[in-house]
């Protein structure tokens, strides 16, 4: 095989990997997000009153680090929530923020009528010297020493809840016996970065979650959203808390996985009619996020992380690239045309396929077609993220959140 038959075929075979790459792709999360349980509607209220409100009491905890950006819509969301029980409060922890995330939290308590005990600011303080604590976990390991109510709900500071999500998710997970319920929201994007990135890790995201494996009793793999976790107290407190996994990176997993394995009931669910998640403001913001979780989001599996990167350039990059390519070729090299010529198609077949994602996101999720034709260029981002992910794991150079070594 000379080296034009060879180019061609080539380009053949990959064009054919990416197209049948995303067919698996949407037939896989289509599959998934049928089979998905979600989170369930508050029944219709009697016609004599409205349904008593439950006898426990709950919680909010909210983390927040130079959030000045987010936490005013946050707690507003939050305080403005139909009550979720007779007894309930927020509790916002200022993880030594260095901008105005503690001044506009005071506002926005204030602007929605909320003062003590409904609403609390606690300032977490310096971490103890000598420990390595990351992430959030200080914050909310601070949080829990003000704690006594029967229910504790971890929410990050990017999200906003509809009204009725406190009172959805309460009922849920009383009424199923739930020791951890964690709800997966809806990204949105706001910026150019998360428009080219976002919709490509939330089809990855959707088909990886082990949503039926996780809500298993009798599997052992465990799984939960950091951005919204609400614990049984009581089953929060055995498992040793947040304070228990001070070095954990990706805390949310880690304590996923203890209450499994402590034999409490974990109860993971869609709930994208009930909180939305904008994650970055900036391409800074998403490089620094997603280098940090990519490997450890895999098992720590080198393998992994850059298999993955490498399949995502091919779905995603691949067509956009291979489209011109095997055009050129085509022109080209006439002895090989046919052949080049069914890249070509495969190819655009390809970034039609693109668009049959982001058009069935839009169906199920409202996610707008804003920008789909940025997937390719995001597509080369994503991969690499992968590598760079495992060097600054590995190596604990440049692996830092908001500006903090994780190292």
């Amino acid at each position: 095989m000379g080296p034009a038959n060879a180019l061609a075929w080539a380009l053949l075979v990959l064009a054919a990997a990416a197209a049948l790459g995303l067919v698996i792709l949407i037939g896989g999360l289509a599959r998934v997000f049928t089979r998905a349980p979600r989170l369930a509607e508050l029944p219709e209220p009697k016609p004599d009153g409205p349904a008593p409100l439950a006898a426990a009491s709950l919680t909010v905890v909210v983390p927040a680090y130079n959030e000045a950006a987010n936490i005013a819509a946050c707690l507003t969301s939050l305080l403005s929530s139909e009550a979720p029980c007779g007894d309930w409060r927020v509790l916002l922890v200022d993880d030594g923020s260095t901008d105005a995330t503690a001044a506009i939290a005071r506002e926005a308590a204030v602007a929605c009528g909320a003062t003590e005990p409904r609403f609390m600011l606690l300032d977490a303080g310096p971490r103890p010297a000598g420990e390595r604590w990351v992430g959030k976990n200080w914050a909310c390991s601070r949080a829990m020493e003000q704690v006594d109510s029967d229910w504790v709900l971890f929410v990050d500071a990017d999200v906003r809840l509809q009204a009725a999500t406190l009172r959805r998710a309460m009922a849920q997970a009383r009424a199923d016996g739930a020791d951890l319920l964690s709800l997966a929201p809806r990204l949105s994007c706001g910026c150019l970065a998360e428009w080219m990135v976002q919709p490509i890790m939330a089809s990855l995201l959707g088909l990886g979650f082990p949503i039926e494996a996780a809500n298993d009793p009798a599997s052992p793999v465990a799984f939960a959203a950091g951005p919204f976790m609400l614990f049984r107290r009581s089953a929060y407190t055995a498992i040793g808390g947040h304070r228990a996994l001070a070095a954990e990176v990706v805390e949310d997993l880690a304590l996923a996985r203890r209450i499994k394995a402590a034999g409490h009931r974990l109860e993971y669910l869609l709930g994208l009619d009930a909180l939305e998640l904008r994650m970055y403001a900036d391409f800074a913001a998403l490089w620094e996020g997603w280098t940090k979780n990519w490997l450890l989001g895999l098992d720590g599996s080198v393998a992994k992380a850059l298999g993955a990167a490498a399949v995502v350039l091919l779905l995603f990059s691949g067509p956009w690239l291979l489209t011109p390519a095997a055009a050129i070729a085509a022109a080209l090299l006439p002895a090989q045309r046919l052949l080049l010529l069914a890249a070509l198609a495969l190819a655009l077949a390809g970034i039609g396929l693109q668009l049959a994602l982001r058009l069935w996101t839009r169906w199920q999720f409202q996610v707008p077609l804003t920008l789909w034709w940025l997937m390719g260029v995001g597509g080369l981002v994503v991969a690499a993220i992968g590598p760079v992910s495992v060097w600054r794991t590995l190596s604990g150079r440049g692996w830092t959140w908001k500006g903090r070594s994780l190292a």
